[in-house]
């Protein structure tokens, strides 16, 4: 389910749909790098103004699923126009920092993006762009990148399934909702 907060900016409301933290798993694979499986945890917030903020953690699991160490962190905003396109600035804590454009795709929520600038201070390993797609399928955000090094042409090298977090605020709220005249068995909710 979509919820458009009340107080969200109006030009925001075709990206209601990445609100609220998101946690899931995915795949980490590219040449020169430890191929793992990853956790992460993804959270869009906003303010009342023209732009959402996104904050992203992902870290290497085990084959238990336990977390063993970080893997990336991100930090940026991302904004939409009355045409749908959509401008991203992130930070990461690999010493890179990237301006991201693209657009959300026709009557579905999806977005896809192309790096229009990178910068790297001079600790941060060798990058020269990427490509993402977001996703919202079945009430769950799916999302795959591809990047590029001066050594690596384009290529996916990491994706992830996340899923809604729901919080007791969340069912509070959901519960606040529900209809008085509910069925008492709960069978007949489903006649």
């Amino acid at each position: 389910m979509i919820e458009i907060p009340s107080d969200l900016h109006k030009d925001l409301v075709p990206l209601a749909f990445l609100l609220g933290d998101w946690a899931g798993a995915g795949v980490h694979d590219f040449p020169g790098s430890e191929k793992c499986n990853f956790g992460q945890e993804v959270s869009f917030t906003h303010d009342g103004r023209d732009f959402l903020e996104y904050h992203s953690r992902t870290w290497v699991l085990d084959n238990d699923g336990n977390k063993v160490r970080p893997l990336e962190t991100e930090h940026g905003f991302w904004r939409i126009d009355a045409d749908r396109k959509v401008e991203i600035t992130m930070t990461r804590d690999d010493g890179v920092i990237e301006i991201w454009y693209g657009e959300m795709a026709p009557k579905k929520p999806q977005i896809d993006l192309v790096t229009d600038a990178v910068a790297r201070t001079p600790a941060a390993r060798p990058y020269t762009g990427g490509k993402r797609l977001y996703g919202y399928v079945k009430s769950d955000l799916m999302w795959v990148g591809e990047k590029q090094t001066p050594e690596v042409g384009l290529r996916p090298y990491m994706s992830a399934h996340l899923k809604k977090v729901v919080t007791p605020e969340d069912v509070e709220r959901w519960a606040k909702a529900l209809p008085d005249d509910l069925p008492d068995d709960g069978i007949a909710f489903f006649k």
